[in-house]
């Protein structure tokens, strides 16, 4: 994995990491990232590429980023958990590149005190995550290859 060359080490930032890479993501070494002596859950989403779409089959999955503008804004989001969520820390990765089925494509990785905030600082995390930061997926499927914007697949040109 990418020895996270967005992380920020001052003393502010030392327990959050945001890294858009080529190489594979490793929840685990994402969950020791935001592990600390305070935290009392951690909760990790990981999304996976599937085999289908829209009720096609799917090959594989293109990503790419404009990274000098995503890894800022999921420090913003990191930031926006913390300020949500007290005591919680961050870390999240996004692959960019050709994704095969069964590889990781995100993760996030939230810690907090209780399960309850972890859960929900994550989940709003990634949904977040989702929808404002410019990471692009181009899905080759049975029928075609596809942009996906949301829940709307536009052919590729």
């Amino acid at each position: 994995m990418t020895r996270w060359p967005s992380y920020l080490p001052s003393a502010e930032a030392a327990d959050l990491r945001y890294d858009v890479t080529t190489g594979p993501l490793d929840a685990r070494e994402l969950e020791a990232a935001v592990t600390h002596p305070g935290a009392g859950a951690i909760c990790t989403f990981t999304g996976i590429v599937r085999d289908n779409s829209r009720g096609q089959s799917v090959t594989h999955l293109d990503y790419e980023a404009f990274a000098e503008m995503a890894v800022p804004q999921m420090r913003k989001i990191g930031d926006d958990i913390k300020s949500r969520w007290p005591g919680a820390r961050v870390a999240m990765a996004h692959r960019t590149g050709h994704l095969e089925i069964g590889e990781a494509s995100v993760v996030v990785c939230v810690s907090a005190p209780h399960r309850e905030e972890a859960i929900a600082a994550c989940r709003w995390g990634i949904d977040t995550l989702k929808e404002s930061v410019p990471i692009w997926k181009k899905e080759h499927a049975a029928d075609g290859t596809f942009w996906i914007e949301g829940h709307e697949a536009k052919p590729a040109g």
